[in-house]
């Protein structure tokens, strides 16, 4: 093969594997929502672990995101661990100062070869700095494997520039 040919193919693969690990994060399927408002985070896992079924995923809630609820899945069972948040909040003229900060779904398999979405919703409080982000790390596992989707960038920085960025959403002003 000539050293042309060799280049070409080897620009190829990096530029698919490339593409394929740009896309290849967990993301949130709307990606912007308003302080003060109900958001439904719809989580978007397009892949397995190295090849391996992914069977459980794991959501660390960010503070300030309260009243959680997840969507049951069929064939995957829901568990929350509740605790204090740090501090608290009005939400519909009642203050409150816990609630769920981690929620995982498990038992169901995914196989690597498909996509699905894993859906909960809850409040975005008034006091979230606007125009920042607001991430929400997730684990994916995948038998004895696992991802952490768990970086978050600094206030300058770019997820896309991190290799497990956390899933995030920018914080609009209320409407």
């Amino acid at each position: 093969m000539s050293n042309l040919v060799i280049r070409l193919v080897s620009f190829g693969a990096l530029t698919l594997f490339g593409c394929a690990a740009a896309s290849a994060h967990i993301t949130l399927e709307t990606q912007e929502a308003a302080v003060g408002s109900t958001y439904k985070a719809v989580l978007r896992v397009p892949h397995g672990c190295e090849g391996a079924a992914t069977n459980v995923v794991r959501i660390k809630i960010p503070e300030g995101f309260i009243s959680v609820k997840p969507m049951p899945k069929a064939g995957w069972k829901i568990e929350t661990v509740k605790g204090k948040y740090a501090q608290s909040y009005e939400y519909y003229g009642e203050q409150v100062s816990e609630g769920v900060q981690e929620v995982a779904w498990s038992g169901g398999e995914l196989p690597d070869e498909f996509y699905d979405e894993f859906v909960l919703r809850g409040f975005l409080t008034a006091g979230l700095p606007v125009g920042e982000t607001l991430s929400f790390p997730v684990v994916q596992e995948c038998g004895d494997k696992a991802e952490r989707w768990i970086e978050i960038p600094k206030a300058s920085a770019d997820a896309d520039s991190l290799e497990f960025p956390a899933p995030g959403i920018k914080l609009l002003p209320k409407k």
